[in-house]
């Protein structure tokens, strides 16, 4: 499968999941790219600087509503911290759901892969000894030759992770 194909593969994968998103994946989605943005970070600059101009009597005309220590400025920033994470986590469980597939996949493509490469091997090495060239001697031949025991590269891993 040539390179472009795999991206159209993967890309469609991404494109079939954003179809899919529920309303508030959507908008964690929408939040996420929008709010982790440096405007944002300017517009939170802009807003945490006022609010201290103003409860620091930097501006006259305006009576401090929220005197130092800023216990106003302090829940409504935990609250905005509260919510922009759990947009954050949302839209991060959705990607990782996607990267999860996508990895799937990619790894169903490497089996079929080697499953083929096999066959290939077989194949030529079934050539040669036809042509007279002795390949009993190979040992790394005997060992490529043989099919890919999947479950027990898996169990392998499970020994080594777990």
């Amino acid at each position: 499968m040539h390179k472009n194909q795999t991206e159209k593969i993967f890309q469609s994968i991404k494109a079939r999941s954003d179809f899919r998103r529920t309303r508030s994946e959507r908008i964690a989605d929408w939040m996420t790219t929008h709010f982790g943005s440096f405007t944002f970070l300017l517009l939170n600059l802009f807003f945490f600087l006022a609010w201290l101009a103003v409860n620091t009597n930097q501006i006259e005309g305006i009576t401090a509503f929220d005197p130092f220590p800023f216990n106003l400025l302090t829940t409504f920033v935990s609250l905005e911290a509260i919510v922009l994470a759990i947009f954050v986590l949302i839209s991060q469980n959705r990607n990782s759901k996607i990267d999860d597939l996508r990895e799937e996949t990619h790894l169903q493509l490497d089996i079929i892969s080697e499953q083929e490469i096999t066959k290939l091997m077989r194949m030529i090495a079934l050539l040669l000894e036809k042509e007279g060239i002795d390949l009993s001697e190979d040992p790394e031949l005997k060992k490529m030759i043989l099919p890919v025991n999947e479950e027990e590269i898996e169990e392998k891993l499970k020994k080594e992770i777990f």
